[in-house]
């Protein structure tokens, strides 16, 4: 009879306490709880191993962002099948069963593309949902890119699981208030711009922002979240602004002034 195949959860924490404990312990279902921990001043690195984790420390050094250790991270894990987990979120049981029933049915290299439920002011953004997130794949052709947000490349085919199996989806447990959300957009949107910035044109100003509203609020049906989901889709169209504005202010602040040489020769 066949062993069957082992899936290491990998969680990477950076002062992550909070919610942590509800984290790893829906995660007790799989072969090997991973922390690789950025150096974490909260006490992160003992909830973990009270919790029965294996805890890795890397160094955090100049990075600020989760991404930076991804790759890393998937690697040291002992298994080659790899779900890959925020701290702030919670896998259900029913999600860790399906995924070992599918990589028993079928052992080939692949990712599973999961769906995630998502809150806000207190709300699931159904608008929002399913949301699909990269997580689960064998780490055989997986890449994870050094880039905000970014999301890994895999080699091998990706499947999904069907939005409408909702028992599966990832819960993300971070519920944060309007003030958050707008702290954290001034430092995203200041390290999204790079990514952006190769295929940024003067236009995209005056129409993304609009359309991203009203995909977010129209086309996902963010009107059925009620006022919840029109904040979190003027929110969107404002990420989209400001990160595009700050392209252009750096390419403004690129060009020679002419404007302060004309005024100063005039002075």
């Amino acid at each position: 009879m066949n062993e069957r195949p082992k899936i290491s959860a990998v969680v990477q924490t950076y002062n992550a306490s909070q919610h942590l404990e509800r984290c790893l312990k829906a995660l007790a279902a799989f072969d090997e709880i991973l922390v690789v921990d950025m150096e974490s001043t909260d006490g992160t690195p003992d909830i973990a191993r009270r919790m029965g984790a294996r805890v890795v420390t890397k160094e955090r050094g100049e990075h600020r962002i989760v991404e930076a250790y991804r790759d890393f991270a998937i690697h040291e894990a002992a298994y080659d099948w790899v779900l890959v987990v925020d701290a702030d979120e919670i896998v259900p049981r029913a999600l860790a069963d399906y995924l070992y029933a599918e990589i028993e049915r079928d052992p080939s290299p692949r990712a599973i593309m999961i769906p995630i439920r998502n809150y806000f002011m207190g709300r699931w953004m159904r608008a929002y949902y399913p949301d699909y997130i990269l997580r689960f794949f064998n780490r055989n052709g997986a890449v994870w890119p050094y880039e905000i947000h970014a999301r890994p490349s895999h080699a091998g085919p990706k499947v999904y699981i069907p939005a409408s199996r909702t028992d599966l989806a990832f819960i993300h447990l971070a519920n944060e208030s309007v003030g958050q959300t707008f702290t954290k957009m001034n430092a995203y949107t200041d390290r999204e711009k790079t990514r952006r910035s190769k295929r940024y044109k003067p236009m995209k100003l005056f129409y993304e922002p609009p359309f991203r509203f009203f995909k977010s609020y129209v086309l996902k049906g963010g009107f059925r979240d009620g006022l919840p989901g029109f904040i979190h889709a003027v929110h969107d169209a404002v990420y989209r602004f400001s990160t595009l504005a700050k392209i252009e202010e750096d390419r403004q602040n690129a060009r020679p002034d002419k404007d302060i040489d004309r005024d100063s020769a005039l002075s």
